[in-house]
């Protein structure tokens, strides 16, 4: 065995770029986080993204079919009452007109219910009104009806 037989001990050469043309640190500087193994920084613009608060449950298209809530605006048999004589109708127009029930005129006549809170005396006709089965009762019991 000869000094120029052995094989080098130690360590082998750094392999940096795995091949081209840009020698040992192949293009990316000495050190740091973009010098680094699998280093791939996340866009800048995903941060300004993540700092707005996100509507969740709200599906791929932000849930365009679901049904518009609407708002039942809620009548007690007290007010109808004080407000109705016997044989009046009881409609949502009608209430609007006797200033009962708020409404601007810009959007779609709020749907009621008639609650059954309070007692009833006239005979009243409801229509286009949901009502609570207490109500409905009460009503019928005073000779009213409902449609």
């Amino acid at each position: 065995m000869q000094v120029h037989s052995l094989k080098k001990q130690g360590e082998s050469r750094k392999r940096v770029g795995r091949g081209g043309k840009r020698g040992k640190t192949s293009g990316k500087g000495m050190k740091g986080q973009n010098a680094r193994t699998g280093n791939s920084k996340r866009p800048e613009v995903r941060d300004f993204i993540k700092k707005f608060p996100k509507l969740r449950g709200q599906g791929k298209n932000g849930n365009r079919a679901r049904n518009i809530i609407t708002y039942h605006f809620p009548i007690n048999l007290s007010t109808i009452e004080e407000h109705f004589e016997n044989g009046d109708v009881v409609s949502p127009k009608i209430l609007i007109k006797k200033g009962i029930m708020d409404y601007n005129g810009k959007a779609q006549i709020p749907s009621v219910k008639v609650l059954g809170t309070g007692d009833i005396t006239k005979k009243v006709t409801i229509s286009n009104c949901l009502i609570s089965k207490t109500a409905q009762a009460k009503i019928e019991k005073a000779g009213g009806t409902v449609k």
